[in-house]
């Protein structure tokens, strides 16, 4: 009998957060998380405008609008609600806890996020790609006990070389 190419927990996973990313309808960036807890699906989330708003692609968000801003500039002035936040207030809207659980991200999450998960009691995150202005986060983070780690698919192995 033929052995199954089945991915193992962490790339699965990520790869459920890629194609949550497509529902985001922010016009600059499509992120998505997905909250799991004992290998089982919680809470996903994506990034764009509060519910009821026009949405982030119809001219919502008005930074987002603005093509002029750079990535990681003028956030104040942002009406999206990031994937990460998302994830973890809908987890509470339906009444779901979210101690203890496994946070997997395409994008590592900002500083305001990350201040999110440390209190929400998540333990762990997994990112795909690091977010530009990720540094502070990502170090607050580790401070806090929270593990994080980097995720490289199988595919990105494959092109770098990595067994």
């Amino acid at each position: 009998m033929a052995k199954l190419d089945r991915p193992d927990w962490d790339n699965y996973f990520m790869a459920i957060a890629h194609v949550v990313a497509t529902r985001s309808n922010c016009s600059r960036r499509q992120v998505a998380a997905v909250i799991v807890k004992d290998t089982r699906i919680i809470s996903t989330g994506y990034n764009g405008t509060p519910r009821g708003i026009k949405n982030c692609d119809e001219g919502g968000c008005p930074r987002c609008s603005d093509q002029t801003i750079k990535s990681g500039d003028a956030l104040h002035e942002c009406f999206c609600s990031h994937a990460e936040e998302n994830s973890i207030v809908q987890a509470a809207y339906h009444g779901i806890a979210v101690k203890d659980s496994t946070l997997y991200t395409t994008f590592s999450p900002c500083l305001q996020c990350a201040k999110m998960i440390i209190n929400a009691g998540i333990a762990e995150v997994v990112y795909h790609r690091k977010y530009s202005i990720a540094d502070s986060a990502l170090l607050l983070l580790r401070e806090a006990g929270v593990c994080v780690r980097a995720l490289i698919t199988p595919e990105e192995k494959k092109e770098l070389g990595i067994d």
